[in-house]
């Protein structure tokens, strides 16, 4: 069968700041949130390895452009580090920051290549940590100061912007899980910090409208859909249910209809939880809603109502145990499941449920350990599996596109191997190899003369 998508779909893939560029002397980047958590805990990353280096996409922006265009992009998303682009709590603006993101711009626009920036990915500078993060909310209103900023300095050439990406895994790594900085377990805390996120992503939207520049802004959520075991049984139903409303729903609704589900403030109140609110607040989310959206999906949720009592802080796991799907395929590298369909479900959700709204696939891919072992004679990486993941998720978006889903491009996590926060680089995901024992040397693995392929015809035959 032949998978033809539009002559205008977006083949390209997403990275961040703060897991490529580094940090280096002389560029005056002032330090950010996982910085210092490395700094003050190395043993909790992987091997070691912090976000000094990470893939030097700092020096070698221009050798990474050519490489993205010789595999066929189009179009790469990034992320300017606030703590690159802005020095402190004035709000003063770096210049050697500024000039590396004019630069990086430059050089994706004169290869052909659409930058689409994302204003935060996980990487609060910790000049406002130290005030306390986004539980304050003066960090959101900075927050607006720095996208307005941003849309000042790069807007004539940036014509699709991204407020936040993911951001219910700020609030579920940093403050239920631990996974990010500050690690605590408090669903307070993250109650509020989810409610300033969506604040600081609406005001964001606000200074775009503002700011008179052409172009669209949107947000990146990580759409996890959510499988009961026993779909007839009304409690396995309502346990899918309410983790559809903390994991999805939360950031969902208000960014694209503009209010939070009754269900979840309700959930919220009956666990005296669920912040303070001004009407005038809820208005800025109500009108200030996202042009089109970018999912990132990797796997699915599967769940069922509770065996056993719950006991301990309160947590998502009250509402729900999570189970082995049987006959499930498995990326036993990350620990995640491969489910295909899954795409095609979030997107006719979308569709059916979300007015359609324009969006595309932000990130989805496969992270393997130990990728060496698939270094073949020529010292490329034959990297089958990622171009077999890549294939068959594409062809699910493609039934969804033929059924009048509104899904404009597809991203793929990531164009090149990038640090994973505290999984550094135990997990590669690129499409070119980064050896970062060799100074950062660069190869095109197997999966990027193939994305090459697939991008220049628009598509692929599958018999």
């Amino acid at each position: 069968m032949d998978y033809q998508f539009s002559k205008d779909f977006l083949w390209g893939a997403a990275s961040s700041g703060p897991q490529s560029e580094g940090s280096f002397p002389g560029d005056q980047k002032a330090e950010m949130e996982w910085d210092y958590w490395f700094k003050q805990a190395p043993e909790l990353f992987y091997e070691g390895v912090g976000p000094s280096v990470a893939s030097d996409f700092y020096h070698k922006y221009k050798e990474y452009a050519g490489l993205m265009k010789e595999i066929g992009m189009n179009s790469y998303r990034t992320s300017i580090q606030w703590s690159r682009l802005i020095k402190d709590c004035e709000g003063t603006v770096n210049p050697e920051g500024a000039a590396f993101y004019n630069a990086v711009i430059d050089e994706l626009l004169s290869r052909g290549i659409e930058p689409i920036l994302c204003l935060h990915h996980f990487d609060l500078p910790m000049y406002w940590v130290e005030k306390g993060g986004f539980e304050n909310w003066e960090t959101v209103e900075a927050f607006a100061a720095y996208a307005a900023q941003c849309f000042a300095l790069f807007g004539d050439r940036v014509k699709r912007w991204i407020t936040f990406n993911e951001p219910i895994v700020i609030t579920e790594g940093g403050y239920l899980y631990q996974n990010h900085y500050p690690a605590v377990c408090d669903a307070k805390r993250a109650a509020l910090v989810s409610y300033h996120l969506q604040l600081a992503s609406s005001l964001a939207v606000k200074a775009f409208k503002k700011s008179g520049r052409d172009g669209q802004i949107g947000i990146v959520l990580n759409l996890t859909p959510t499988y009961c075991r026993e779909p007839e049984n009304e409690a396995d139903k309502k346990s899918a249910e309410t983790a559809d409303l903390l994991f999805n729903k939360s950031f969902l609704d208000p960014s694209i209809k503009g209010e939070y589900p009754k269900a979840l403030v309700e959930l919220l109140k009956e666990e005296g939880i669920c912040p303070e609110t001004r009407e005038e607040d809820l208005e800025v989310i109500r009108i200030n809603t996202v042009d089109f959206l970018g999912v990132n999906y990797y796997h699915p949720r599967r769940v069922t109502r509770r065996s056993t009592p719950y006991t301990g802080p309160l947590m998502p796991e009250k509402y729900f145990e999570e189970y082995t799907y049987e006959g499930q395929k498995m990326n036993f590298s990350r620990g995640w499941e491969i489910y295909e369909p899954a795409i095609y479900e979030i997107a006719i959700h979308l569709r059916d449920n979300y007015g359609n709204i324009p969006w595309y696939i932000s990130e989805n891919g496969m992270g393997v350990q130990d990728e060496e072992r698939f270094i073949g004679a020529d010292g490329t990486v034959e990297d089958d599996y990622r171009i077999e993941f890549i294939r068959d998720h594409l062809i699910w978006l493609h039934k969804a596109i033929e059924e009048g889903c509104s899904c404009f491009g597809y991203h793929l996590w990531a164009p090149f191997d990038c640090w994973s926060w505290k999984n550094a680089y135990k997990n590669r995901y690129g499409m070119i190899r980064v050896d970062i024992k060799d100074h950062c040397r660069l190869s095109i693995k197997k999966s990027g003369r193939w994305f090459r392929e697939t991008a220049g015809r628009g598509g692929f035959n599958k018999f």
